[in-house]
């Protein structure tokens, strides 16, 4: 494509239909999707790949060299999914020899000044609000919503359907459907609202509850919990889904409200 004042590198790969502003900067390591925009002043580095119909604002900066000392200049990838937006000066780092590439979702909005940084993966229906930073190595399930300026450590990993409070430094891993609050972050209950929006009936939520409230309001160590809760809690899909969140947890789960 021949957009003017853009530069495009001619080996890049650009599909129909998408519209590359003025002042842009694709590299040649590049694939853009179907129907895609970029906004004038996007800087889209080798590496990138981005679906059909995703939207990059002005100022955003995708598939940048990684901000790791140990990187080594491997050829690694920025994937983005479909119809997701990336919003102004965002900055999202590509892979490196851990995982190969950062991965976000489709159906995404990552907010202005948000970071996210090499070998992340994040899943799809995201929202990462204004200004939060997150950090290399993290994992962020589907449907999560991150409350704006918070900091996620780098290799967190948090689960499916979870609100964050805006401000939170996220330096444990947090669990699916719950919303996670206060300093430091702990639990705040199940997101119920979120939920219900996304058509979870009220027993599917009431079986979630009954697990939570075995974990984290019982007074009974993690341990005790768990076991308690693999026994004697039905079965369900999303019992499981916490389990395994919870078993593969590396820096631990964030704690009950009150908890030492």
């Amino acid at each position: 494509m021949n957009q003017p004042l853009a530069y495009i590198h001619p080996e890049a790969k650009i599909a129909d239909n998408v519209t590359i502003e003025p002042f842009a900067y694709i590299s040649k390591d590049v694939e853009i999707g179907e129907g895609s925009w970029i906004g004038p002043n996007a800087v889209i580095s080798d590496g990138a790949r981005i679906g059909k119909n995703c939207k990059i604002y002005p100022g955003a900066q995708i598939s940048s060299i990684p901000q790791d000392l140990k990187f080594l200049g491997e050829q690694t990838t920025t994937e983005i999914g479909d119809n997701t937006t990336i919003r102004e000066f965002v900055t999202i780092s590509k892979g490196t020899h851990d995982k190969m590439k950062t991965v976000v979702g489709s159906n995404c909005l990552v907010m202005a000044y948000a970071h996210i940084a090499h070998d992340c993966i994040i899943g799809n229906n995201v929202i990462i609000v204004n200004s939060v930073q997150v950090a290399g190595h993290v994992e962020i399930g589907d449907y999560a919503i991150i409350g704006g300026a918070s900091a996620v450590h780098q290799f967190v990993k948090i689960g499916a359907h979870v609100m964050i409070s805006g401000g939170s430094l996220v330096r444990k891993d947090v669990p699916p459907f719950v919303k996670a609050a206060r300093e430091p972050l702990s639990y705040a209950g199940i997101n119920t609202i979120g939920l219900r929006r996304r058509g979870f009936s009220n027993e599917r939520i009431g079986e979630i509850q009954e697990v939570y409230r075995q974990l984290y309001l019982s007074g009974l160590n993690n341990s005790l919990a768990m076991a308690k809760i693999e026994k004697e809690l039905p079965p369900s899909k999303e019992k499981d889904d916490i389990i395994q969140f919870i078993h593969r947890s590396e820096r631990g789960i964030m704690k009950g409200y009150g908890n030492d």
